[in-house]
């Protein structure tokens, strides 16, 4: 399943049985945020974060040099905030994190998403978010992106598990549980589409 290393991409697997906390170079994370802010993407983002599917669960997390240690933000979704900072590669920085559960069958997930999501878009909004996702995964192109040299097929607007959301476009209510998989043509034709409640995440979508 090539095209789902893409958006849900294993950055960093912990293989070692070592106990708790674990421990990884910045200089990774690093490079993939000089990506994002080498370019012009105004609307998108790239977003760290340990899977809540898995067995871990994040704790706490500091940044480390030799000299220096600073506290992480780690949000209830086991989403990391790091900082872009050249120094800190430099300094050969340390990202580490408290886990409870064996770091052995740990990893660090790296998702291109809007930096924003509100309940009602216009059309143009939404094509800017593709545009710019589309652009971004392009320049990102190289391991693991090897894979994806063609557009995405579309966004995916992603919603708390299991709670039903009424979802209107042009007028059209529907239903949707979880996700809703927004094809590029549908995107092209819509006016407007609007949600009783915000996504929590919009995200790339391939139908591979």
């Amino acid at each position: 399943m090539k095209k789902g290393l893409l958006f849900s991409c294993l950055l960093i697997a912990c293989t070692s049985v070592q106990a708790t906390p674990i421990s990884l170079e910045y200089q990774g994370f690093y490079q993939r945020l000089k990506q994002v802010n080498k370019g012009h993407y105004p609307l998108v983002e790239i977003a760290f974060s340990v899977p809540m599917s898995g067995p871990c669960i994040v704790k706490s997390g500091t940044l480390t040099t030799e000299k220096e240690s600073f506290p992480l933000t780690i949000t209830d979704r086991q989403r990391i905030f790091l900082p872009y900072d050249e120094k800190l590669k430099s300094d050969r920085a340390l990202v580490n994190l408290d886990i409870d559960g064996d770091s052995s069958k740990c990893s660090i997930a790296m998702q291109v998403r809007a930096k924003q999501t509100k309940v009602q878009y216009l059309q143009a909004e939404v094509v800017q978010i593709q545009t710019e996702m589309d652009e971004l995964l392009n320049d990102m192109q190289g391991f693991p992106m090897r894979y994806f040299s063609s557009d995405i097929a579309g966004l995916n607007f992603e919603f708390t598990p299991d709670r039903k959301v009424r979802v209107t476009i042009d007028g059209l209510e529907q239903v949707v549980t979880g996700v809703l998989s927004l094809p590029r043509d549908k995107i092209t034709s819509l006016n407007k589409i609007e949600f009783d409640t915000k996504p929590l995440v919009i995200s790339p979508w391939t139908n591979g």
